[in-house]
């Protein structure tokens, strides 16, 4: 068998009779020895294998107890210790370097294990949510089959399908978005941004729907400029103004502000509605969540906008915080790093 002993006892060897032949021949030929002394270095090469085997073991003990160790983690020991004995560097430098292959392959599981998970998640709540809208559009599609239907019931029941069908097309279109999102973060283009044109795009491509639910919008203040992509930046501000529209009253304020903070340029998106209660914020901005089930769904979200708003903005480096204000409804605050002024 092949191990370092052996190999170190050999070596040992070899050198050692290379090195007394040496010796013995220089005093051959001085004359002072015959040739009959050639004979001693057979004993003297059995001793020198047998002392440098015994070191050679001492010496390979460390590797051998680590790879001990090894198997006995294969073996489904989960509590061996790789930390170094210190006997050898080489076998603790081994160790060390082993444990961390190991730190980084549970690591690793773990991150494989929570996206397995997400994934699971994500396709029964995508299933939970396609099951609604499919059912009423199935099931009104059904009545319409009446050739006896009044004609105002067949108006409202064509309503419905459209209704219902534009929710799917929204929740399909989200979807798609947030995929992107996250799946290609790294490849976004991204420019120097000036923010209140930004809000100011965002807020007039939503003033006809603001204006049928009777939110008043409000624009104030200035931020530092940023590092980001244009359409995704838009895309937050337009979810968060259309998440606030949903939960204010007829008349119910909007207001978004704009103002730079240690060293950050932040999108605050106000409004006084009913807020989210007790809710955990941070729940807020996970996939299909919403405070208000039943609510939420006649206004036709997806539950997906502030998950949305969630990954754009780390896209950004940047963080999203949510918190009900004392005087009543929701704050929503988006905090970007700012390009920095010379």
């Amino acid at each position: 068998m092949k191990r370092l002993s052996t190999y170190f006892a050999l070596f040992s060897t070899i050198i050692a009779v290379l090195a007394g032949a040496l010796v013995l021949f220089v005093a051959r030929f001085r004359g002072v020895i015959d040739l009959t002394s050639f004979w001693m270095l057979a004993p003297f090469a059995l001793v020198v294998f047998l002392f440098a085997l015994v070191v050679g073991s001492f010496i390979a003990r460390p590797l051998a107890e680590l790879s001990a160790k090894i198997r006995a983690w294969r073996a489904g020991d989960t509590q061996v210790n790789f930390e170094g004995a210190g006997s050898l560097q080489e076998a603790d430098d081994l160790a060390a370097d082993y444990k961390r292959l190991l730190d980084s392959s549970y690591a690793q599981l773990a991150d494989l294990t929570r996206q397995e998970k997400q994934q699971r998640q994500l396709i029964g709540d995508v299933a939970h949510e396609l099951r609604t809208p499919l059912t009423a559009i199935h099931g009104t599609a059904e009545l319409l089959e009446d050739p006896d239907l009044p004609p105002a019931l067949r108006e409202k029941f064509t309503h419905t399908i459209l209704t219902e069908s534009e929710r799917l097309s929204n929740l399909v279109n989200d979807l798609l978005s947030l995929q992107h999102i996250e799946g290609d973060a790294q490849e976004l283009n991204y420019e120097r941004v000036n923010l209140r044109p930004l809000v100011q795009e965002a807020c007039d491509a939503l003033a006809a729907m603001l204006a049928e639910r009777g939110a008043n919008l409000e624009i104030a203040g200035e931020a530092p400029d940023v590092l980001g992509n244009r359409d995704r930046l838009k895309q937050v501000v337009s979810n968060l103004v259309d998440n606030a529209s949903h939960f204010i009253e007829p008349g119910g304020h909007i207001r978004v502000e704009l103002y730079g903070i240690e060293g950050n340029s932040v999108i605050a998106v106000k409004d006084d509605g009913t807020g989210f209660g007790d809710t955990d914020p941070k729940m807020l901005f996970e996939r299909f969540f919403r405070t208000d089930f039943s609510r939420a769904r006649n206004t036709g979200g997806s539950g997906l906008g502030l998950a949305i708003v969630k990954s754009v903005v780390e896209a950004h480096d940047g963080t999203v915080e949510a918190y009900n204000l004392p005087e009543g409804g929701a704050c929503f605050i988006v905090a970007i790093p700012s390009i920095a002024t010379s």
